[in-house]
């Protein structure tokens, strides 16, 4: 294994927080591959970049010699996890879980070496748990500690309902880690809480508390708001290689380095040269290629990258794009935004008349898809360029 000081500066690359850093420096000290936990719920068939900040995050403690355990959480997808909700989350059916869990599956493997990784369900241990046994599970925490939690502390002094099965959550989530016999656990900043009772829980069962690691979450197409398919400023892993390449290039320079930090593997030292090139005036543009060729290529393949960059010089006419591109936000009315209105608040047409016209005549592109449909309505968190004529362009991020 590489020495202690390098596996901590890749571990913490991109990390929000480490708990505790002198535990896992100790565990590292002994030599032996580390027991690295990370859940999903399959709440969803697609993963998109969001989810593979995690994902990634696995692949780095693999490529340090460690021993990944991708927790499926079967039984948890059915309990549905509370975190961050005002309201009662409709907990999926069996078949809805297992119909999603197959799909991840066969998507993690686009990232990590299944050589490596044991893929678990949590429902082999919690499908075997009497009720006897939860209630001996649920008198290892209490509902003082519960209420800490910051969405349930809100709800409950909101008056807003809080069901028992949602206590059961975090409890379930936390006795993972110890039926795993968790090292480390992952999580997104969300799930803090939820990764601290599996230390807690840990404790009481006698065994050494588990480190935590959080990560980020990313922030969408549109810079703002985390990356959801809800809200439409997603980029999904089984996207097609054209539609991918031209969603990362609608992303803002400043957002550009963010994702190379927490979805790229290339060093930070390489990512610094490419910043520094940046300042020295280099386009972004061509920086933004390579994060979208080593995205496509790792989601698809080599061939299916390049071919995508060569169709999106091509939809923008080799040239033809301007090399810096007005930004603006237009403002939607329920989350709902018509591309006439779109087009005319963008300054790109001088009237929503214009826009049908402009339509009509094949004169309008989005991302440099012709649009067709003068009835298309643009939903809140989208984030694209528009193109009127071949001059006019603006890069749009619907509010």
């Amino acid at each position: 294994m590489k020495p202690i000081s390098e596996q901590l500066e890749l571990i913490k690359r991109g990390a929000e927080e480490l708990i505790r850093e002198e535990d896992l420096v100790d565990r590292l000290k002994s030599g032996k591959p580390l027991r690295v936990k990370a859940g999903f719920d399959p709440t969803a068939p697609d993963l998109h970049l969001g989810h593979t900040v995690l994902i990634n995050k696995l692949r780095q403690f693999q490529d340090l010699g460690h021993e990944v355990l991708f927790l499926i959480g079967d039984f948890t997808g059915m309990i549905g996890d509370p975190t961050g909700k005002n309201v009662t989350r409709k907990p999926l059916t069996r078949d809805d879980v297992i119909e999603n869990a197959k799909t991840y599956e066969q998507q993690i493997f686009k990232i990590l070496d299944p050589e490596k990784t044991l893929v678990m369900f949590n429902s082999s241990w919690m499908g075997e748990m009497s009720a006897a046994d939860l209630i001996q599970l649920a008198a290892k925490h209490t509902v003082a500690r519960m209420l800490e939690r910051d969405d349930f502390d809100k709800r409950y002094k909101g008056g807003q309902s809080i069901a028992i099965h949602e206590f059961l959550y975090p409890l379930v989530q936390g006795y993972d880690s110890v039926a795993m016999k968790a090292d480390i656990e992952l999580g997104g900043t969300d799930q803090k809480f939820n990764l601290l009772v599996g230390r807690q829980l840990q404790e009481a069962y006698g065994q050494q508390p588990q480190c935590i690691l959080t990560m980020p979450i990313l922030e969408g197409l549109d810079g703002v708001q985390k990356m959801s398919k809800s809200l439409n400023n997603y980029i999904g892993i089984a996207d097609e290689p054209d539609e991918m390449f031209g969603k990362l290039m609608s992303i803002s320079d400043e957002l550009m380095w963010r994702y190379f930090e927490l979805l790229s593997f290339k060093p930070m030292s390489e990512i610094g040269e490419l910043r520094r090139r940046v300042a020295e005036g280099e386009n972004p543009r061509d920086i933004k290629f390579l994060l979208a060729e080593e995205l496509i290529a790792r989601f698809h393949n080599q061939e299916a990258a390049l071919k995508a960059r060569e169709n999106f010089i091509a939809r923008f006419q080799r040239g033809a794009m301007p090399d810096e591109i007005r930004e603006c936000d237009v403002q939607s009315a329920d989350g709902q935004v018509a591309i006439a209105n779109l087009l005319k608040e963008a300054g790109l047409t001088a009237s929503t008349s214009e826009a049908m016209r402009m339509i009509k005549q094949g004169a309008v592109k989005i991302d440099g898809e012709k649009v067709t449909d003068r009835g298309l309505v643009l939903t809140a968190g989208s984030c694209c360029v528009y193109q009127v004529g071949k001059r006019k362009f603006a890069k749009v991020t619907v509010m």
